[in-house]
């Protein structure tokens, strides 16, 4: 982690508004709710309309779910997002990943063991970190297995992780009880 304490502190649940418990009410995994909700409380407006495309990159992409986790969990170790990896070490797993998937997405497209598609998921991961743009040779692999729906869901699932691996840093959000980070 970054930062050890929040610059934009949780609101906890038992003092949210009408607005707060419309909009994050529902955010709970395994019966709680993260603190990327309770930090998100402190702006309802825009965690309501945030929550609209989070929740077409999580739950209804049109790339499968490893595909996505591979994405999320490089995007979060590129951009240095302890609370974004552990919590997506733990989607990750449940989806079927292993530790030393967990390994490889740390040291890269160039690790053994990925399949082709796996391994261009991690470079058109990596340009888009580092140039906002993926090349020739990379996109044309992707689109050789991917259609234009998914294409389009990659680059914005890296986005939308970009985004949130910002947000996380920047805000200070702590892992939430039983995460670990890096």
């Amino acid at each position: 982690m970054r930062l050890t304490s929040p610059r934009i502190p949780p609101v906890a649940e038992s003092a949210w508004s009408d607005e707060q418990k419309a909009v994050f009410g529902n955010a709970k995994m395994g019966g709680r709710v993260l603190n990327i909700f309770k930090t998100l409380a402190n702006h309802p407006a825009l965690g309501k309309r945030w929550l609209v495309f989070a929740n077409h990159i999580l739950g209804k992409s049109t790339i499968s779910v490893r595909d996505r986790e591979i994405v999320i969990l490089r995007i979060g170790w590129l951009c240095r997002a302890g609370y974004e990896w552990g919590q997506h070490v733990v989607i990750g797993k449940e989806a079927g990943m292993t530790d030393a998937d967990m390994e490889r997405i740390k040291a890269g497209a160039d690790a053994p063991g990925w399949t082709p598609a796996e391994a261009l998921l991690i470079r058109a991961t990596d340009e888009l970190h580092a140039d906002a743009f993926i090349s020739d040779p990379t996109w044309k692999g992707l689109a050789a297995i991917y259609n234009t729906q998914q294409m389009m869901d990659i680059v914005f699932t890296v986005g939308q992780y970009n985004l949130v691996s910002m947000a996380l840093n920047s805000f200070g959000v702590q892992l939430d009880d039983g995460i670990k980070g890096f």
